[in-house]
């Protein structure tokens, strides 16, 4: 950009900020505003830093515009309003830093009641996010003597913007040490599982359960970085006890069933679920690992063995198998699909999909009690195709592919591969089942319809 060599040329700015009556709205209307400010044009910026006028952009950036007016132009000021905010210009970081009562405008956001604005929450987030990385301290120290702000960012958890800033906050406070004990003491973890019930919303699931992904990984990622911490990330260490699992599968399995409850519990248990990687730098070239979907794929046993997962999960894991396994056999009631080559009664379902991924995971961490469990089951026979991989059904193989080379010991409980139930797919989960395939049965169970053109099944 050319406003990085101090090339740029008088504007017709300049004169404007000359007039004595130049009102904050005019100036925004100009379109070499952003620009001007980028340059650190010093008129400008005493125009934009006088009190009034930082309190005008900050209330634009955080109250609803009038309904009165063309829709296209509710929304311009807020977002200008916003852009100079978030410029990055530091006299404008210290101005908005250390005003406590723009702090409190802003916060006030987070206050308001019902559903927040989706637009304004991103320039609320957007603003936030700049303090945040420039003005740490004085940010952090304000908000912490907030009693209410953890409460106030889980009610909203449900805006994608407000759980942005949650993330905000775990990954740009260079101090790890403040975050974590900051926010573990307001049990952000068990607050975030909480949300993860039936009686909230799907948009709460769904981020509650992102946000608990990104601190699994985020904090196993700086354990790697910083391998020579004195202290374990303490958000993480509460994450991975074996009550904290426990509460979520509740939350998941008791009471009403709620799929999206139930498949954002599982994202949750499949991160913690993720194959470690090992904190020592001396890896062979054996070693090297590739994330396919979430899963850890090409490790050495030895490797394998020493980085699995953590053993709360699996112990919380192992007496709900035999309600996961239910689900597979009773999945949430569903609509019959009709595609091209039959009709699906029931779909296999989003739900059944993650129960599959789960159950495959569990069975990844070699954990004998876990498995013997699994085989007690009969889960293998519940869960593998019983069509060749040429069959429409052939994208089961990549959960199940654990299952298909048979148990440690031999051949399950029922001795064979007389698969009990076999699960049904619903095409919109896979693009590989737009085609039509031989092997679909009556009422679109996929049976062993018809030999594949690959070859004998």
């Amino acid at each position: 950009m050319f406003w990085k060599f101090d090339l740029h040329t008088s504007s017709h700015l300049d004169a404007l900020l000359e007039r004595e009556d130049l009102s904050l709205p005019e100036l925004l209307d100009e379109e070499d505003v952003l620009q001007e400010c980028k340059v650190v044009n010093r008129k400008l910026l005493d125009f934009l830093l006088q009190p009034p006028h930082l309190l005008a952009m900050v209330a634009w950036v955080t109250q609803e515009p009038p309904a009165s007016g063309e829709e296209r132009l509710r929304y311009k000021y807020p977002s200008v309003a916003c852009e100079i905010l978030t410029s990055d210009v530091p006299q404008i970081n210290d101005a908005l830093g250390a005003d406590e009562s723009l702090l409190n405008r802003l916060y006030g956001f987070l206050q308001s009641d019902g559903c927040l604005n989706p637009l304004l929450a991103s320039f609320f987030s957007k603003v936030m996010g700049i303090l945040i990385n420039r003005k740490t301290d004085q940010l952090v120290s304000f908000l912490r003597k907030k009693d209410d702000f953890v409460d106030l960012l889980l009610q909203h958890i449900g805006t994608s913007a407000i759980m942005d800033l949650l993330l905000r906050l775990l990954t740009c406070v260079e101090r790890p040490q403040l975050r974590q004990e900051w926010l573990n003491e307001e049990k952000i973890v068990q607050r975030l599982i909480e949300q993860i019930h039936p009686s909230k919303d799907d948009n709460q699931h769904s981020n509650a359960s992102q946000s608990l992904c990104d601190i699994i990984r985020l904090s196993r990622d700086q354990m790697i970085q910083v391998q020579d911490s004195p202290e374990p990330d303490q958000l993480l260490a509460t994450l991975e006890k074996q009550e904290t699992i426990e509460q979520l599968l509740s939350n998941m399995l008791e009471g009403e069933l709620s799929p999206s409850v139930l498949v954002s519990g599982i994202q949750v248990l499949l991160t913690l679920l993720e194959p470690r990687r090992p904190r020592s730098e001396s890896m062979t070239m054996n070693n090297f690992f590739s994330s396919v979907d979430g899963q850890l794929e090409l490790l050495t046993q030895a490797t394998l063995d020493s980085t699995v997962s953590n053993m709360g999960t699996l112990h919380a894991l192992r007496p709900r198998l035999g309600r996961f396994h239910q689900l597979l056999l009773e999945p949430p009631q569903l609509e019959p699909l009709c595609t091209t080559w039959g009709t699906l009664a029931p779909p296999l379902g989003n739900t059944r999909l993650h129960v599959v991924k789960l159950l495959a995971s569990a069975l990844n961490t070699n954990d004998a009690a876990l498995t013997q469990e699994l085989l007690a089951l009969d889960v293998p026979n519940t869960m593998l195709p019983s069509s060749p991989p040429s069959s429409p059904r052939a994208n089961t193989h990549t959960h199940t592919r654990p299952f298909s080379s048979g148990p440690p010991g031999g051949e399950g409980p029922s001795g064979g591969r007389a698969f009990a139930q076999p699960l049904t797919l619903d095409p919109a989960l896979s693009p590989r089942l737009g085609a039509k395939g031989p092997s679909a049965g009556p009422g679109g169970c996929l049976g062993p319809g018809g030999p594949s053109p690959r070859g004998p099944p």
